[in-house]
């Protein structure tokens, strides 16, 4: 099989004419065959070429049957979920994606399904499964914290118990990281973030391998009409050409802030994949291809964390991550402030915890940048 960028790169061109790069196709309808049944496409919101093309590449990158591209991330993380019965439990680890969390706390009780939160997956047992456990969503790394869950445990373990494992692999993506390979159910991902790259689109998308499940996700799309659009699945289709080369600079700009803050007094310390402890590490290691380009670090009581934010100029105070430009946004109030206050001290949300998304800037400028802000702290 051709490299990942190869792939992201050849997965795609124009079959009638030639062109390198697939054509945009922005009609909302297509006409149908007069002497019945139907057109390779009927209307824009149940498939069109350029989705089509779009999905078609997230599938070779992810090693997956299927893929479907999605508005939103929380569109395709909805998707999933939706899944779930009146009577059905989940498993879903915490921290999650405040997006995540507010899904398992407002819209899956309105649809009778239970969740319950484990603050540790990697302690995941065969006594938190119940006849009723359908599915555990997990995220590795943890977002915000960075906790890395053993994925193929967990799926021996959920299989064994007749229940689904949803990844959410946006923080790594296929690059770095391919949870089908090992043995999850399905991927969701913000297409968002690291996919786009460029902080211009928005996305989501989920892979699967399972047939009965791709229809169901398929419908889904159908049914809430939440679809990626062309010119977006045109630009992305575009932008996960260059998804090995931006995440190459992000990780290696992001190694060199993290060897420089955990140089600073002004540090308490940093979070990065694996540095919970060595067994993470290992798991880490195991699991995927790298780090990936965002860590989050917290700052020594009694250091101003809003006078720290406010002497940044290159790092950008804003939610999000995987563009081009570097973010640092404050997880309690920002991209998790709908957990209620028992959940954040369960998930060790605290106050002065700061999450870093690293971009592709010139790295002595980004040094640069820190060093100031935390001299002002």
């Amino acid at each position: 099989m051709a490299g990942f960028t190869t792939r992201t790169i050849h997965a795609l061109h124009d079959v009638a004419l030639g062109a390198v790069v697939p054509p945009i196709h922005t009609a909302s309808t297509f006409l149908q065959p007069t002497e019945g049944g139907e057109g390779p496409f009927e209307y824009q919101r149940g498939s069109n070429p350029t989705r089509t093309d779009a999905e078609t590449t997230l599938a070779a990158l992810e090693g997956a049957q299927h893929s479907f591209a999605f508005a939103t991330g929380m569109a395709a993380t909805g998707a999933v979920l939706g899944t779930l019965h009146s009577g059905d439990s989940i498993i879903m680890g915490l921290p999650v994606y405040g997006g995540n969390y507010r899904w398992a706390t407002i819209e899956l009780p309105k649809r009778g399904v239970t969740t319950h939160f484990h603050d540790d997956l990697n302690q995941l047992s065969d006594e938190d499964f119940t006849e009723n456990t359908r599915m555990v969503f997990l995220e590795t790394p943890t977002n915000p914290t960075l906790r890395v869950t053993d994925i193929r445990r967990v799926v021996e373990l959920a299989h064994r118990h007749g229940a689904q494992v949803v990844v959410d692999n946006t923080f790594l993506t296929p690059y770095l990281q391919r949870p089908l390979e090992l043995g999850a159910d399905v991927t969701v991902q913000s297409a968002t973030k690291y996919l786009g790259g460029h902080g211009d689109l928005l996305g989501g998308v989920v892979s699967t391998n399972d047939d009965e499940l791709a229809e169901q996700v398929h419908l889904a799309q159908m049914v809430s009409g939440g679809v990626l659009s062309p010119i977006d699945s045109y630009r992305l289709i575009q932008s996960v050409k260059t998804l090995g080369l931006r995440l190459d600079r992000q990780q290696e700009n992001a190694r060199r802030i993290v060897e420089f803050l955990r140089g600073r007094e002004e540090v308490a310390r940093v979070l990065v994949p694996g540095s919970y402890d060595d067994a993470e590490a290992r798991i880490q290691e195991g699991q995927a291809d790298g780090p990936g380009g965002l860590f989050s670090f917290e700052l020594v009581p009694g250091k101003d964390v809003r006078a720290f934010l406010g002497r940044l100029q290159i790092f950008g105070f804003a939610v999000s991550l995987g563009g081009i430009e570097s973010l640092i946004c404050l997880p309690t109030t920002m991209t998790h402030g709908a957990y209620s206050p028992e959940d954040r001290e369960t998930a060790h949300l605290t106050e002065n915890l700061l999450r870093v998304a690293v971009g592709i800037e010139d790295v002595e400028d980004l040094l640069a940048d820190l060093a100031q802000a935390l001299d002002a702290a």
